[in-house]
């Protein structure tokens, strides 16, 4: 099922400035997964090589935060990416 993905600032380069696209997947895991097929580098900004989500990126499924990549999506879903902003 298709879900509409919520971009932000920082990743736009990946998405031709789109602040939002869509992205099939039943789980996280699979609508990353499709997102890197279309937006090809984006899903190494997300995840790390442990395939953790990275420490300044928060996803959002609908208002509720998701700390694992197991998660599964329902029809409707809106996935919201986060980076979280530092500096002094």
């Amino acid at each position: 099922m298709k879900h509409v993905v919520r971009i932000p600032g920082p990743l736009r380069s990946y998405t031709q400035d789109a602040a939002q696209v869509q992205a099939s997947g039943d789980t996280l895991v699979e609508l990353l997964a499709a997102l890197d097929r279309a937006h090809p580098g984006m899903r190494f900004r997300i995840i790390d090589e442990q395939d953790r989500i990275r420490p300044h990126i928060r996803i959002f499924v609908n208002t509720r935060e998701m700390p694992t990549l197991a998660t599964p999506l329902a029809a409707g879903d809106e996935v919201h990416l986060i980076c979280a902003l530092s500096g002094g």
